[in-house]
């Protein structure tokens, strides 16, 4: 890497954040464009434009790592020398039929395009996701390994789960748009 290469530790470090669970996204979005700004591409060419290239898409990445919290969650476990093993499932079975039953509503309510339904569906989630942020937060403070591994892995179901919602909610408006054009 050339001499513009972002030289800092870690995620966090190159976003100018704690390293903590709950930061401020306005901060990482406004730091986001500062980053982007400083290591366009487009700013030389040549190998150095080769070279911001590659560091612009190391910005980007940490950049999605960061703002979502399940890969936030995951992050910091690898900081603490906590990897998440993957290979072991979620063995909460209220969890998994909780998450199942919202998995059927959501396919019934994106097959039916009741945004209604999918909008209170996505509120759900999101006090889910809430929970199990403020989980993860407060095991990882007492450095619960066990348990802040379990609430990323929930993350990280929950949040997959609330981006298909979003998915379904476009899918839904693109449709009555299209709706539209036969009027």
């Amino acid at each position: 890497m050339s001499d513009n290469a972002p030289t800092f530790a870690n995620f966090f470090a190159l976003f100018e954040l704690p390293i903590t669970f709950e930061i401020e996204t306005t901060k990482l979005s406004e730091r986001l464009r500062q980053l982007q700004s400083q290591y366009h591409p487009d700013k030389l060419s040549g190998n150095e434009s080769a070279s911001l290239q590659q560091n612009s898409a190391v910005i980007n990445h940490a950049y999605d790592i960061l703002v979502n919290p399940d890969s936030r969650a995951n992050y910091l476990l690898e900081l603490s020398g906590q990897e998440l093993n993957t290979d072991h499932s979620i063995a909460d079975l209220d969890f998994l039929d909780d998450a199942m039953e919202m998995r059927m509503d959501l396919d019934d309510a994106e097959s039916a395009s009741d945004l209604a339904t999918i909008s209170k569906l996505k509120t759900n989630v999101d006090l889910r996701i809430d929970n199990q942020s403020q989980r993860f937060k407060e095991a990882y403070a007492e450095q619960d390994w066990p348990v802040a591994k379990d609430a990323t892995q929930k993350l990280k179901f929950l949040v997959k789960l609330k981006k298909d919602m979003d998915i379904a909610v476009d899918n839904s408006q693109q449709q009555a748009d299209d709706d539209d054009l036969y009027l």
